[in-house]
């Protein structure tokens, strides 16, 4: 996870960043920090599994209708670009592994 230092440097919480590099299940969250992530996961794992079901457990933890928009383009996008450059080979450049350290 190669924005980890970022997420550290924004909640100063080492143990969530460690919890969520490994297994983000074992991560203290709110209730809808938990269910967006159920959520992407699913949607990157297994997209054609996606039901109505999924929106609407997002909206009873209290996300709009938007934010749901964001949350499914948001991990669309990450996924799309993340299969184009694993397609093609591409390879991280030096600075970005040294972030990832």
């Amino acid at each position: 996870m190669h924005h980890g230092a970022g997420l550290l440097r924004l909640t100063n919480d080492q143990a969530l960043v460690d919890a969520l590099k490994t297994e983000w299940r074992t991560a203290v969250l709110n209730a809808a920090d938990r269910q967006m992530l159920t959520y992407t996961e699913k949607l990157t794992l297994t997209p054609w599994e996606m039901v109505e079901a999924d929106v609407i457990a997002l909206r009873e933890v209290g996300f709009s209708d938007a934010a749901i928009l964001d949350i499914n383009q948001v991990t669309g996008y990450y996924a799309f670009v993340n299969r184009l450059a694993d397609g093609l080979g591409v390879e991280l450049e030096a600075y970005q592994l040294d972030k990832m350290e």
